[in-house]
């Protein structure tokens, strides 16, 4: 594939290979010149050598052919009539190598009231530490203006402005210190207990759920066999208010996870199963995933044969459990116990602070591929609507609704990969962003990834429509998995990128989900991946938005939006790369699994 005058001056000092075969006399222009962006591809591959006898581009334009040469030849003097002097480029000092993530320096401003704004750039891989003092007046703000730690604002953006509370939520973290299964389903000082005979109550509820079992799990009974891991979904319930305000009960230390196989013993599952040992199958502590001392109540669901990858298979079992789930909720509003936690969660605006917005993509290809949004109570099934019926159009959240449970995920892809129902009531970049003083967090937009190219490409347009309607400075996107929905991922930084809004994409990519296509805009991407061999290795909730993949996502965004360069990355994963960022940010580093072993 040749390259375009738009991407020629880019490419002048890279090596000249033809991308056809072209016969005497002919001038070399930028269509007779192969894309260089492809050529480590191309050599991986087998079909280019690079010569050290090569000319480079910059040389060879203008330069009539004396000879016929073949495609993907390199171009040395001796086919050219003449070579194009270039002027010797200036020493540099020697910069290691990174690939994957790009280090993002760190950039701290202090007003300090002597009319002086003093910018400092902390030294990164590809940049010197440097210091600055420049006129207030010349960064766009008033005399006095207090700047922020750690962020160089958007030029001509208004002075930080003072928090405004929109609305408020409390949650209410009430311990659960032991789960039984018995005659009634109760609540008293701290024990649980669980109707037994709920079940058969439960599989009323939809007929292709055949079967429901549940036992539970206490943290030192791990090491025992589980079938594929549906879910982990936490118990909360309304008490005051709706959705995203109010007051809402969470019971701490015990969570569900549904498992679930059809008639014929095979398990629910898509691109890779977690089924085998619980402790070797999920990733203790990250997000979606039960922590390291929580009670989980298994819940195993049998549904009908022949109905696993579709969409109304997975719904009955999630269906089916959450009707047990809402027994417990209905006696966790009347719980009078220890509150061990009170999470206060509020969304704010902060005016004159760059207006930043979170896309989440989420799964909607049809099938097992689907989230509940919305519910009536928080992370349930009831009173939501499903993003595949929704026609997978973006839809705006608050901070505050995602954080009280709004989505409830029904998606049966890679374990590794798959962001459960606990994953979006403490998403780590809702969280982040929101907190975060220098930002003003206008929402959370939720988009589905449709299965055919057609719908993709109008769903992503709707969602350029949608951000360039919200007159941001940025945003960071997301998305789950890998594979079919890197398309609409990659559409859809290209959708923020052509309207000249500053994106950081996120996703898991490392080796096995490298993506297959790009952009010109996609300059700015942050890796998930922490599996050492860089796979989905089958461990539920492993390569998700954690908080270190969060800060350096903020982070990055901000260099973007400061103007801070971000140099292209190689194309191969490397975790060191991570790890440097993590360094740079004060983060802890990154370890990775071993052939999918948890450490």
């Amino acid at each position: 594939m040749s390259i375009t005058k738009e991407t020629l001056k880019l490419h002048m000092k890279d090596p000249a290979i033809f991308c056809c075969r072209r016969e005497k006399g002919l001038v070399i222009s930028e269509a007779d010149l192969e894309d260089p962006s492809l050529f480590d591809d191309m050599v991986d591959a087998g079909l280019l050598t690079l010569s050290p006898d090569g000319l480079k581009i910059e040389q060879v334009l203008g330069s009539t052919l004396l000879q016929d040469v073949e495609a993907l030849t390199p171009i040395t003097a001796e086919v050219l009539d003449k070579v194009n002097e270039t002027a010797s480029p200036a020493p540099e000092k020697a910069v290691e190598k990174k690939t994957a993530e790009t280090t993002v320096p760190v950039i701290r401003t202090e007003n300090k009231g002597d009319g002086m704004i003093h910018i400092e750039i902390a030294k990164a891989d590809h940049i010197e530490g440097l210091k600055l003092d420049v006129p207030a007046f010349a960064a766009g703000s008033a005399p006095g203006a207090a700047l922020t730690e750690s962020f160089v604002p958007v030029p001509g953006a208004a002075p930080s402005g003072e928090k405004k509370v929109i609305r408020k939520l409390i949650k209410k973290h009430m311990k659960i210190i032991k789960v039984e299964l018995g005659d009634k389903t109760s609540i008293k000082d701290g024990v649980l207990t669980i109707d037994k005979s709920v079940v058969d109550k439960a599989v009323l509820e939809d007929p292709l759920c055949k079967s429901l079992a549940l036992d539970v799990i206490y943290p030192d009974q791990r090491h025992q066999y589980t079938e594929t891991i549906m879910d982990v979904c936490p118990i909360a319930t309304k008490v005051e208010g709706e959705l995203g305000e109010g007051v809402t009960k969470v019971a701490d230390g015990v969570v569900f996870m549904l498992t679930g196989v059809d008639e014929d013993g095979v398990q629910v599952h898509e691109f890779g199963s977690s089924e085998g040992y619980l402790d070797e199958k999920m990733y203790f502590g990250h997000p979606g995933c039960a922590d390291e001392n929580d009670i989980i109540i298994r819940c195993h669901a049998v549904i009908e044969r022949l109905t696993g990858m579709t969409r109304p298979g997975p719904f009955a079992a999630h269906k089916c459990q959450d009707y047990v789930i809402q027994t417990i909720r209905d006696e966790l509003k009347k719980y009078d116990g220890e509150i061990v936690r009170e999470e206060i969660c509020e969304d704010v605006r902060r005016s004159g602070n760059p207006r930043v917005v979170l896309v989440k993509e989420i799964m909607g290809q049809g099938a097992m591929h689907d989230n509940v949004i919305c519910p009536s109570e928080p992370c349930g099934i009831l009173g939501g609507q499903k993003n595949v019926d929704c026609g997978n159009v973006p839809i705006m959240l608050t901070p505050n609704q995602v954080r009280d449970g709004s989505i409830h995920a029904l998606t049966c892809i890679g374990p590794a990969t798959k962001e459960m129902t606990r994953h979006y009531i403490r998403e780590p970049l809702v969280e982040g962003l929101a907190g975060d003083t220098e930002l003003d967090l206008i929402g959370v937009v939720f988009v589905g990834s449709p299965q055919v190219n057609d719908e993709k490409l109008w769903v992503s347009e709707r969602l350029g429509s949608l951000l360039e309607s919200l007159d941001i400075d940025g945003c960071i996107i997301t998305t789950e998995g890998f594979g079919n929905n890197h398309i609409d991922f990659i559409q859809h930084i290209g959708q923020a990128g052509k309207r000249g809004i500053p994106v950081v994409g996120v996703s898991f990519c490392a080796y096995q989900g490298q993506l297959v296509v790009g952009n010109e805009y996609a300059s700015a991407m942050v890796e998930e991946n922490m599996d050492k061999g860089g796979f989905e290795n089958n461990v539920a909730g492993c390569s998700c938005v954690t908080k270190e993949v969060a800060a350096r996502a903020i982070q990055m965004l901000k260099n973007k939006m400061a103007g801070v360069e971000i140099k292209p990355a190689e194309k191969k994963w490397n975790n060191d790369v991570i790890n440097a960022n993590n360094r740079l940010l004060g983060l802890p580093e990154t370890v990775l699994l071993d052939n999918g072993t948890l450490h």
